[in-house]
C-alpha cells in the first residue's frame, strides 16, 4: 500500500507540472543565452564574405539543406505507407516539401495541420492523424541514434538508443497516445477516437519495424549536418575539428530544437544548445557566424522549396 500511495502522489505531482510553461521558459532561456554570447562577441563578428572564394561552399550547404528536406519528405511517405496507405505517385513528397516552411510560423504546428488535411482527403482520419503525429518521433529517433555515437566519449550516450525500442508494430500505439497527450487535446479537437481498438481497426501496419522510414530520417539529419559542416569549414579552416564530436552535438542540439515546440523550427534553441555543447572547442565568434549563416541558409532552402505553395495561398486571399 505504501508503494501505491507513493506512486499516486508521484503521478499527481506530474499532472500539476505545467510542461508548456517549462518549454516556454527553456525557449526564452535559450534565446537569452544565444543573445548574451552574440553581444559579448559582437566586436569580433563580421558577416562579410568573399563570394568568389566562399560562394561555392555556401551553395553546397544550401543544396544539402534542400536534399535533407526531400529525404524527410520521402521518410514521411514511408511512414504513411507503414500505416497501410499505398501511394502510386510522389504527390505526398511534393506536398511535404511545399508545406515545410510553415514550421517557422508561430505556433509551430501549421505544417502538421496542412499535412493532416492532405492525408485525410485520400485516406482515413486515423492514418492522417497518426502519421502526422509520429513523424517528429521518427526524426528524434534517427537523430538520437546518430548522437549515440557519442558512446566513444561517454557510456551515457547509450541511452539515446532507447526511443528506437518503441518503433515497432507492438509498441507504436503507446508512443502515439503519449504524443497525442503532449500535443494538447488534439484527439478531442479533431473528434477522433483515441482507443487501441480504433487504432487497430483503421491502421494496418505492414511490417514489424519501419526500416526505410528510419534510414531516410537518419539521412535527413546527416544531410543537415553536412550542410552545417560545409558552412563551418567556410569560416573556420582547421585540422583540429573532430567531425564525430561535431556530429554528436549537432544531433543533440537539433533534437532539443525539435522537442521544444515553442521555438518555430527550433530557432534559438538549436543555436544555444550547440554553443553550450561545443564550449571552447571552436572560437565563439566563428561558431556564432556559422550558426547564423546556417540558419539563414536552412530557412532560405525551405522558403525556396515552398514558394509555389505560398504564392498559391496568397493568390487565394487576394
Amino acid at each position: 500500500m505504501r508503494i501505491n500511495t507513493n506512486n499516486q502522489t508521484y503521478f499527481k505531482f506530474l499532472k500539476k507540472i505545467n510542461f508548456g510553461g517549462l518549454k516556454s521558459i527553456f525557449f526564452i532561456s535559450s534565446l537569452s543565452y544565444f543573445c548574451i554570447y552574440f553581444f559579448d562577441n559582437i566586436d569580433q563578428i563580421s558577416f562579410d564574405i568573399n563570394l568568389e572564394r566562399d560562394g561555392i561552399n555556401l551553395s553546397f550547404s544550401f543544396l544539402f539543406c534542400i536534399l535533407s528536406t526531400f529525404l524527410n519528405a520521402f521518410a514521411w511517405k514511408y511512414i504513411v505507407k507503414w500505416f497501410g496507405k499505398e501511394f502510386k505517385s510522389n504527390n505526398i513528397v511534393s506536398f511535404y516539401v511545399l508545406t515545410n516552411i510553415l514550421k517557422y510560423v508561430p505556433g509551430g504546428f501549421w505544417h502538421f495541420v496542412e499535412r493532416f488535411n492532405f492525408i485525410k482527403k485520400i485516406s482515413n482520419p486515423q492514418i492522417a492523424l497518426y502519421s502526422t503525429l509520429v513523424e517528429p518521433y521518427f526524426m528524434l529517433s534517427g537523430s538520437f541514434l546518430i548522437a549515440s555515437m557519442g558512446l566513444i566519449f561517454s557510456p551515457i550516450y547509450f541511452f539515446l538508443i532507447f526511443p528506437l525500442v518503441f518503433l515497432n508494430r507492438k509498441l507504436i500505439y503507446l508512443v502515439l497516445k503519449r504524443i497525442g497527450s503532449l500535443k494538447g487535446k488534439v484527439f478531442k479537437v479533431l473528434r477522433l477516437p483515441n482507443s487501441k481498438e480504433q487504432f487497430e481497426k483503421r491502421i494496418n501496419i505492414i511490417s514489424f519495424f519501419p526500416t526505410r522510414a528510419l534510414i531516410l530520417e537518419i539521412g535527413f539529419v546527416l544531410s543537415k549536418f553536412i550542410g552545417f559542416y560545409i558552412c563551418l569549414n567556410t569560416f573556420y579552416i582547421s585540422n583540429t575539428l573532430n567531425s564525430i564530436f561535431l556530429l554528436v552535438i549537432f544531433s543533440l542540439s537539433w533534437s532539443l530544437g525539435l522537442v521544444v515546440p515553442t521555438a518555430p523550427g527550433g530557432v534559438g534553441v538549436f543555436e544555444a544548445c550547440f554553443l553550450f555543447f561545443v564550449g571552447n572547442s571552436i572560437p565563439q565568434n566563428i561558431i556564432l557566424i556559422c550558426l547564423i549563416y546556417f540558419r539563414v541558409i536552412s530557412i532560405s532552402a525551405d522558403l525556396f522549396l515552398s514558394l509555389p505553395f505560398l504564392m498559391r495561398k496568397l493568390s487565394k486571399r487576394i
